[in-house]
């Protein structure tokens, strides 16, 4: 009861604060004109504005790169863990090259330069580059779970006469993935707020509606909440559904 309380004070304050900021500015707010921005409904026909399509275009880039992302991560997870030189070389060096470089340099590289070359749309480049930038932090994690698994359960395995894929596939990663599926929450919101970024080579997205809308109407303000409400919403649904999968999880074991 107190942190809801605590919650709706700091909700209460911060609200004051850009209210009193926005109207020592002289801005007019004129939120009864964002609504047609986001649907419309004539003759009880329901019809997407501008925000819901961009926000369209965001789901499908945040599955696609979440899909790729993770799988990338498990790979290379995998191959900085096995015994060859040439796996653990080449992984490695994807993750320092990827992790100490922005990633708006990434996907303007992959863009400019790559996309050309292979030509590949903006919506594939987007989605490559959030799939290696994220994949090489979910690599980690991977990592992360698998080294934390108990030898003797590898040993276990050995001694039923599982093979190196078969203990991965039946004993380790069953086991790794309850103990990283929180850290991987974290990674999906990330993925979410970073596709924020491919609005920068005008893939029309959710920010890119917004931008466009913008400069149309001059409703920055109400525009930017909203889009900020938005991302809050899919971030927030998504962690309580992870939530509710790793109580089941937790149930079953």
């Amino acid at each position: 009861m107190i942190d809801v309380v605590l919650f709706l004070c700091v909700l209460a304050g911060a609200t004051w604060l850009v209210t009193d900021g926005t109207t020592k500015l002289g801005y007019n707010w004129q939120w009864y004109r964002v609504p047609r921005y986001i649907f419309t409904s004539e003759n009880g026909r329901f019809t997407a504005g501008p925000l819901l399509e961009g926000l369209k275009v965001t789901l499908e880039i945040t599955a696609a790169s979440f899909f790729f992302a993770f799988t990338i991560g498990l790979i290379t997870a995998l191959c900085r863990l096995s015994s060859s030189v040439l796996a653990r070389m080449v992984s490695r060096g994807y993750l320092e090259l990827v992790r100490n470089t922005p990633l708006l340099v990434q996907l303007f590289f992959i863009y400019f330069v790559l996309s050309p070359i292979f030509d590949m749309s903006r919506f594939f480049s987007a989605v490559l580059a959030l799939s290696l930038f994220e994949g090489a932090y979910a690599s980690e994690i991977f990592r992360a779970g698998i080294v934390s698994i108990p030898k003797g359960q590898w040993e276990a395995s050995y001694s039923l006469g599982l093979s190196g894929w078969d203990s991965y596939r039946w004993i380790v990663l069953p086991q790794a993935v309850r103990r990283v599926l929180p850290p991987l929450t974290s990674q999906a919101v990330s993925l979410v707020k970073d596709s924020a970024l491919v609005s920068t080579i005008a893939v029309y997205d959710l920010t890119m509606r917004g931008q466009e809308i913008i400069a149309e109407t001059y409703l920055a303000f109400e525009l930017w909440f909203t889009i900020a409400a938005i991302y809050l919403t899919i971030t927030v649904a998504l962690s309580s559904a992870v939530a509710v999968i790793e109580k089941r999880m937790k149930v079953a074991a």
